[in-house]
């Protein structure tokens, strides 16, 4: 599909009129996630899901009861739009799986979690296992496929997650045996490898997933190849404009991410067109990506093996055994919890000594201006 010189330079310039405005990335986020908050409804007082969400702070995290449950989707999606500030998609490719986290004695909400399949290519993996994954042999990468899982959202409620160090618990509970059992039982896996990278990467200098050895550990950057997805509504309009120019959609309504795929195709097609008419405005739509790639950061990697010494070599196919570290009972889920109760009962207290302990659950649909923790 090639536009005409006009239409080429319309749609560029939505393009660069969107990402001109950002020089960060969370001015970016807040940017997207103001927009949503338009659009969502207003909850009456004391009837909206912000109720469910954990709000006694007067409860010590040693006297909590932590459980898991699965929660469906849509669920899931409601409470994310609610707490999370970066922009999220409900359709993710590969492999999901949806988790709430409640305090069983209040019975509300402290974070939830979403699995889904890694990436491909990660240069601190790749680092790490001393090359890159070979994807010509589909037994490497049924091996990848069967052996890896990636923390796509890990979000606690807030305050929970600034009070308690709800992030550390989470991220905990996302590298226990008995999530990693789950997964196995759900795709008939033998899952022994969990990576997730921070919101933020290289314009900061900590995550909340620092100091969690040898549960989690940093293995440096990630390349940041991609640019971030202009807001929702230039995209309905974009997407609406492509569809009757093309006669169809750019993309099948059924394909997973197909918001991304939409997104580049509409980009590769403009440059496909500018590249006929204009070298120049090619150029400086090109830049206009590169630009926006800035606001991408390289994110900060993590990795667990659950306690499994020769992962590197299982993933590598150099064996088919997994061995056991010493530490390998340390990775069940009440261990994890001991542990997070330790740091988080220092927390809580310094906090209430300093009288900095907050008080108020923070959501976009209540109080979006007040939000200073992006996240």
């Amino acid at each position: 599909m090639i536009l005409t010189h006009n239409d080429a330079r319309h749609a560029a310039g939505v393009f660069k009129d969107f990402f001109d405005s950002f020089d960060r990335i969370d001015d970016y986020m807040r940017k997207v996630k103001m927009e949503r908050v338009v659009n969502m409804s207003p909850s009456l007082p004391g009837l909206g899901p912000e109720t469910d969400m954990f709000d006694q702070f007067d409860i010590h995290p040693n006297d909590m009861d932590i459980t898991i449950v699965d929660a469906r989707l849509s669920d899931f999606m409601t409470y994310m739009e609610l707490v999370t500030s970066a922009p999220v998609e409900s359709s993710i490719p590969g492999k999901q799986m949806t988790l709430f986290v409640k305090e069983k004695n209040t019975g509300l909400l402290i974070g939830m979690i979403r699995f889904g399949s890694p990436t491909i290519n990660s240069r601190p993996r790749n680092e790490w296992l001393g090359r890159p994954l070979d994807t010509k042999k589909k037994e490497v990468m049924k091996r990848f496929n069967d052996s890896v899982i990636m923390g796509f959202n890990i979000v606690p409620m807030q305050p929970f997650g600034f009070n308690y160090l709800g992030g550390k618990l989470l991220a905990a509970l996302c590298c226990t045996h008995e999530i990693r059992q789950k997964l196995n039982a759900k795709y008939n896996a033998n899952i022994c490898m969990f990576e997730t990278t921070s919101l933020y990467g290289s314009s900061k200098s900590s995550s909340m997933y620092d100091g969690m050895k040898p549960i989690l550990r940093f293995n440096g950057l990630t390349d940041s190849n991609f640019a971030p997805m202009i807001n929702d509504n230039n995209y309905r309009k974009l997407n609406g404009w492509f569809t009757e120019k093309n006669g169809e959609p750019l993309v099948p309504n059924d394909a997973s991410s197909r918001k991304l795929k939409t997104q580049t195709k509409m980009v590769s097609i403009i440059k496909n067109s500018l590249k006929k008419y204009d070298e120049n405005e090619y150029k400086e739509f090109c830049d206009v990506f590169k630009n926006a790639l800035n606001l991408t950061e390289k994110k900060r990697s993590f990795y667990s093996t659950y306690g499994y010494d020769n992962v590197p070599d299982y993933l590598n196919m150099k064996t088919d055994t997994l061995i056991k570290k010493e530490n390998f009972d340390r990775f069940y889920q009440e261990n994890m919890i001991d542990w997070w109760k330790k740091k988080a009962g220092k927390r809580y207290e310094s906090l209430k000594s300093d009288g900095r302990l907050r008080s108020v659950v923070e959501t976009w649909n209540t109080n979006a201006e007040d939000i200073d923790i992006i996240r």
